[in-house]
């Protein structure tokens, strides 16, 4: 898998990446603690609007941008977005109100939902070779799910000497690194699209995600992430602490069970996928995830000690395994589904419309959680994941014979 950094293009861009991805995990703590020092014990009523502003930046955001910008040259884009990033977090520390965080986590995750897809679309190009993409789509995973673990322990340990608003500081410099190995870069050379009208170019992603089925069962895998995705990340501290009564370590704890599945599977998607179909795959993890909420229903509702702690950090890491089945993949599809001109525009629909999934599940299994507890809202969840993945399933039944799945 490391064999693909010796393209020195894409080790530039791949280490672009992981700064990005640490500067924004200390931004993460930093701006809680900035939440708290401003709204004190509404804090979380803050960070819940200043996450449901991001989701809508993601989602409205990114297929806007990719019409606007479609003839530009990546290079720019990819610079231009880190540093209206880096503006943004150097203006955090200055906020005195609530209103003011609203605007900058607007702005700085429109800079986000521009950067993202318009990076991920140009990887392709840079490596075309199928099984070299196909490792790097494993590294992208794992780098995703270390900054989830690393970035929480490295500001832990930045706490103990600076104050929370330096964290910003390392989030700045984290863009700025960014843009300079963009800058040191050589982007291949891609034919701008042919002039077309703005609705025109709006559509033109979810156009030919309309337009193949193989994109359109992964618009229904979408779903089924953010169900299970929805339940791990929302209500994880809820069960630990609230309803089991453990520690702030154990929320870590469990939340780093789902990392760790999720990272054992992208070390081993690339050889997965050397023996069977990217789609069978996925969809294997499909079937898994609606099924693995299920298991964890009863364990929630009537176990308890030892076994249950045990079964829960069981099912926590099959769930992040599962999760890394149809996450890591999902890019070749998008890839063989366009070509290098279409290839923002797909990357950009695919970046909105599987945010817009978690537009839906995270307000259910937050607020609607809190109505009809755990387990109920995790049948819920299970319901609409089984609906997701039978979708998916007989959609891409019949595209078996129109799209080659590999």
């Amino acid at each position: 898998m490391i064999a693909v950094l010796r393209n020195p293009t894409y080790a530039k861009l791949f280490s672009a990446q992981i700064v990005a991805l640490l500067g924004t995990g200390l931004l993460t703590v930093a701006l809680g603690l900035l939440a708290f020092d401003i709204a004190g014990g509404d804090a979380g009523v803050v960070m819940g609007l200043a996450m449901t502003i991001k989701m809508v930046a993601y989602v409205a955001v990114a297929p806007v941008v990719s019409a606007l910008t479609s003839r530009l040259p990546r290079r720019p884009l990819l610079i231009g977005a880190d540093l209206v990033r880096a503006g943004v977090a150097v203006s955090l520390p200055f906020v005195t109100e609530a209103w003011q965080i609203y605007i900058l986590i607007f702005l700085l995750q429109s800079a986000s939902a521009t950067f993202t897809p318009a990076f991920q679309a140009v990887i392709p190009s840079v490596l075309p070779d199928e099984a070299e993409y196909t490792r790097a789509l494993s590294l992208s995973r794992l780098a995703y799910d270390l900054e989830s673990l690393v970035s929480p322990m490295l500001a832990a340990v930045l706490l103990t000497v600076i104050s929370y608003h330096n964290l910003f500081v390392g989030t700045v410099i984290g863009f700025l690194a960014s843009a300079t190995l963009v800058v040191a870069s050589r982007l291949p050379h891609i034919e701008a699209p042919p002039s077309a009208g703005f609705f025109d170019r709006l559509t033109r992603g979810a156009r030919i995600f309309w337009a193949s089925r193989e994109l359109r069962g992964l618009m229904a895998l979408n779903l089924v992430v953010a169900t299970t995705t929805a339940m791990v990340i929302v209500n994880t501290v809820v069960l630990v602490k609230g309803e089991l009564g453990r520690t702030q370590s154990d929320v870590a704890l469990l939340l780093g069970a789902y990392g760790a599945g999720s990272m054992v599977v992208a070390l081993g998607v690339p050889a997965l996928l050397d023996r069977m179909a990217d789609r069978r795959v996925m969809l294997s993890g499909a079937i898994a995830l609606p099924l693995l909420l299920l298991a964890a229903v009863p364990l929630m509702a009537w176990a308890s000690g030892a076994p249950q702690w045990i079964g829960l950090l069981a099912v926590w890491f099959l769930l992040g395994a599962a999760t890394s089945t149809i996450l890591t993949p999902s890019a070749r599809l998008l890839r063989r589904n366009s070509t290098e001109q279409t290839r923002p525009a797909v990357f950009a629909a695919q970046f909105s419309l599987s945010h817009a999934c978690f537009l839906i599940t995270y307000p259910l299994a937050g607020a609607l959680g809190a109505v009809i507890g755990l387990p109920g809202i995790a049948l819920v969840l299970v319901a609409i994941g089984v609906g997701g993945a039978l979708t998916a399933t007989v959609t891409w039944a019949r595209a078996r014979q129109l799209v080659p799945q590999n």
